[in-house]
């Protein structure tokens, strides 16, 4: 992964393997335009992908679908000590489809995702399902 600022505190971020590209801005309330993901939006959007991602692993594993699993995450800040994500909660909505006797073991796999694993204990990372 390579990033390169190009100004109006915008960076590019590029996944060199895949030439794909995500560009960032500072958000409204630090001095940005809020006209792309933060950097700290981006910790949230990496915690609900790799949810869903680790869940459907499990999945198809079992031979369920989970296609149309939604994952809506709500970050909050913090100022004291220091600027910093204080939590991001997590809500997954799991498709109609899905036996409640997998439940369990896919919200197992839910907590057990890596990037939940990879999250600093001071900040609050929960996740609700329905």
């Amino acid at each position: 992964m390579q990033t390169v600022y190009s100004g109006g505190l915008h960076c590019e971020l590029i996944h060199e393997p895949s030439s794909s590209m995500i560009e960032t801005d500072a958000p409204k309330d630090n001095l940005g335009k809020g006209e792309r993901f933060s950097p700290t939006d981006l910790v949230g959007a990496a915690l609900s992908s790799c949810i869903l991602t680790t869940m459907a692993i499990v999945a198809e594993r079992e031979g369920i679908s989970l296609v149309g699993a939604k994952a809506e995450v709500v970050k909050d800040m913090v100022a004291t000590p220091s600027r910093r994500i204080g939590s991001l909660h997590v809500k997954v909505q799991m498709p109609a489809t899905v036996p409640k006797e997998a439940w369990e073991k896919l919200k197992q796999a839910a907590y057990n995702c890596p990037v939940k694993k990879s999250i600093h204990p001071d900040i609050q990372a929960e996740i609700s399902f329905y």
